[in-house]
């Protein structure tokens, strides 16, 4: 059975489909057209654009090798490549369009934050940051810079989420070895005029003035936009080559199967149940790690004391 064979049966199967591709027959078709029309995918005189798409989806998602990828798919290495790569530049251009936020101004607050359990402590937050270490592979001169604190080769890669799951920013690329504070200062400044910043304002509580901001984990200061957690406060949120191209791919993909409005088991699990956290989210949890001291953090620390001081009360 051909590569092109293989798909296409995968494709008339929902259950095989999910599996080996991580979407629906439905979800498929519909970024393989989207690719097609918008973003430059093509047939080639070696490969169709639906078999080059299947192969993409089926690397990254499980994730499998290009080796596996040439015997599965009967194809030269070169080939794989080839194919591969064809496909991530299309979904690269795609994720220029879709990692950001819907509502660049953060005008309107959102439904969940309008729950009783988070109102009116966390009616101004828009969003959550967060750092992950991905497992890489690196080259022998690159292997020290990489190594995280667990001993194994990551990149270092922070993004940006809002309340509905959708990424609004990511960056990849840093090694393993970096702190999480200084991916986010090359996001403050390399990258500030992509950041979607918090906007400032005169958010009045009984203790500090505050405007728009992120929830973000202990890897980060508490500073005014950035709310992080109590020094050793634990909480569930837990996190192919030695490029951060399939990263951001991967991430652009997550958006499109989100936004699709059609049906996904896994993102059904979450709609239906506010507090669903998934089981891996449990594992291996990293150590909290101090952030670097910040000069401007005294008034949201003043705010943090706030709402942990009004969720207190609410027992």
């Amino acid at each position: 059975m051909s590569g092109l064979e293989w798909v296409e049966w995968k494709l008339r199967n929902e259950t095989s489909c999910y599996n080996m591709f991580r979407m629906t027959p439905d979800m498929f078709y519909s970024l393989h057209n989207l690719l097609k029309t918008e973003y430059g995918l093509r047939d080639t005189k070696k490969s169709t654009s639906i078999e080059a798409l299947g192969m993409f989806l089926w690397i990254l998602g499980a994730p499998q090798s290009v080796r596996q990828a040439e015997d599965r798919f009967e194809r030269s290495l070169g080939t794989v490549h080839s194919m591969f790569y064809r496909v991530l530049k299309c979904v690269i251009k795609y994720a220029d369009d879709i990692i950001k936020p819907r509502d660049p101004e953060f005008r309107t607050r959102h439904r969940r934050v309008m729950n009783h359990r988070f109102y009116p402590e966390f009616e101004d937050c828009i969003g959550a940051i967060d750092g992950s270490h991905m497992p890489c592979v690196v080259p022998a001169d690159k292997f020290v810079q990489h190594l995280c604190r667990k001993g194994l080769t990551t990149q270092n890669v922070m993004a940006a989420c809002d309340f509905d799951m959708i990424f609004t920013f990511v960056l990849a690329g840093w090694p393993g070895s970096a702190h999480d504070m200084r991916v986010f200062d090359d996001a403050m400044t390399t990258w500030k005029d992509d950041f979607p910043h918090p906007p400032e304002g005169s958010h009045l509580t009984v203790r500090a003035v505050v405007g728009k901001f992120y929830v973000v984990d202990s890897g980060y200061a508490n500073r005014p936009g950035y709310l992080a957690p109590y020094k050793g406060t634990m909480y569930h949120i837990q996190d192919f080559q030695n490029v951060a191209e399939p990263r951001v791919a991967c991430m652009a993909l997550h958006n499109f199967i989100r936004l699709s409005g059609l049906n996904d088991v896994d993102f059904g699990l979450v709609d239906e149940n506010v507090s669903y956290v998934p089981p891996e989210a449990s594992f291996d949890q990293p150590e909290t790690v101090d952030a670097p001291d910040s000069e401007d953090r005294a008034q949201m620390n003043e705010f943090r004391d706030y709402i942990a001081e009004h969720l207190y009360n609410r027992l």
